[in-house]
């Protein structure tokens, strides 16, 4: 019988993450962020019908002082929850977004960003569009980040 621990790795391996961290794998965010003393940054996010949620991506995290912040201060997954049959991700990435919304985002809310540390307990979250420029924005992360090493 397979043990659930490994079951639990199988399901975090392949996390959806945005470009920019060079990761293809939430098990790497995880590595990563434990040999860095990082925190990760989840976003859930309806990239195809969720207008905070394209916004957001546009606005702040393809903004390029939060991808130069991210590359060196944290580890960022997206939890996609895309419509559109032609954005339909992975059924594995679908099961292990479920399973990572089941635990960070029981309400379903979009966007909702959550700052965790290695042991996975919440440092900060974020319910829809923050109210702030990217560059507010990228620098209270920063901080956080910054402050939790």
């Amino acid at each position: 019988a397979e043990q659930p621990m490994n079951k639990f790795l199988a399901i975090i391996i392949s996390f959806s993450l945005y470009s920019f961290t060079g990761n293809t794998d939430f098990a790497t965010a995880l590595k990563n962020a434990k040999e860095k003393h990082q925190l990760i940054l989840i976003n859930f996010s309806g990239s195809d019908w969720c207008g905070p949620c394209i916004r957001m991506r546009k606005e702040i995290f393809d903004d390029d002082s939060f991808s130069k912040m991210g590359d060196t201060s944290l580890q960022f997954v997206n939890a996609d929850f895309p419509r559109n049959k032609k954005n339909q991700l992975d059924k594995a990435i679908v099961k292990q977004n479920e399973i990572l919304a089941d635990k960070y985002n029981p309400n379903g809310l979009f966007p909702l960003t959550i700052l965790i540390n290695v042991e996975g307990l919440v440092i900060k979250s974020w319910d829809g569009l923050p109210k702030e420029t990217a560059a507010q924005f990228t620098k209270e992360v920063k901080a956080i980040c910054d402050g939790n090493r």
